[in-house]
């Protein structure tokens, strides 16, 4: 058979926006509520969620059944953990807090076989059915890295040299409290450093992300170049409920 391939990867080599949803639970039934429902990927939260290291694989699993890009964000950029999160079998990894370009090359290495990288060669869940999966397995995995701190803004111009990282997202939560504005992600400062940085990655011929939490970040944030979106489900179910609490009230008179 051939590679699974990625559809995040495959919508942006051709140049198009794709996107990745996330929220509070990350588990195979919201996997397959939303995996039909038009999303690019599911972005699988191992930095501050639940996801552990015996759910990766059955998250992904998920994931393939619905043709959606597994996008499992690390805690850590050790190699070991960039390997075996990728060795349980997502095609897609998020590495936080990038701020230099000696850790991107470390990144790249960690995440592709050579000739690129230094990956260790083991056959992992999406090699199963592929002979000649260790000449495809760099083109199917996509390695995005997190610009989320002003020392990574400082440092943009030499972290875009380094070759093999397939988007830089630009994560304007952490980004504003290293800022000094702790949480604030639409503070005129922030916007600024986010659309320069965006705008910055694209002038360079690499790929954008950013974040498109609300319709106007969304919008934003694609004018200034972002082509890899991430947003959360979490607002739009607060939302909703609110809306039809208040609703409910003044049908009952309540």
């Amino acid at each position: 058979m051939p590679p699974r391939g990625n559809r995040i990867k495959e919508k942006l080599n051709a140049g198009q926006v794709a996107t990745v949803l996330g929220g509070h639970d990350n588990s195979t039934h919201t996997i397959d509520f939303f995996g039909p429902l038009g999303f690019d990927g599911m972005w699988l939260e191992g930095e501050h969620g639940t996801v552990s290291w015996h759910q990766i694989d059955d998250l992904a699993r998920a994931c393939d059944l619905w043709d959606i890009s597994s996008v499992l964000r690390v805690y850590s950029d050790e190699p070991w953990v960039i390997t075996r999160a990728l060795d349980r079998g997502v095609n897609s990894i998020v590495i936080p807090h990038v701020n230099t370009r000696e850790q991107a090359e470390r990144i790249v290495r960690s995440a592709k076989f050579g000739p690129i990288g230094q990956r260790g060669i083991y056959p992992s869940r999406r090699s199963y059915g592929v002979p000649d999966y260790f000449e495809h397995a760099n083109d199917e995995i996509m390695v995005i890295v997190l610009i989320e701190e002003l020392r990574a803004v400082e440092n943009l111009d030499e972290i875009l040299e380094v070759d093999g990282i397939d988007a830089f997202l630009v994560a304007a939560g952490d980004l504003s409290q290293t800022m000094g504005y702790v949480a604030q992600m639409e503070h005129p400062e922030v916007i600024k450093v986010v659309d320069q940085s965006i705008r910055k990655i694209v002038a360079a011929g690499r790929t954008a992300g950013a974040l498109g939490l609300t319709d106007t970040m969304l919008e934003r944030n694609l004018k200034s170049g972002a082509r890899l979106i991430m947003t959360i489900y979490d607002g739009w179910l607060r939302a909703a409920t609110a809306q039809y609490l208040d609703n409910l009230n003044r049908l009952s008179g309540s």
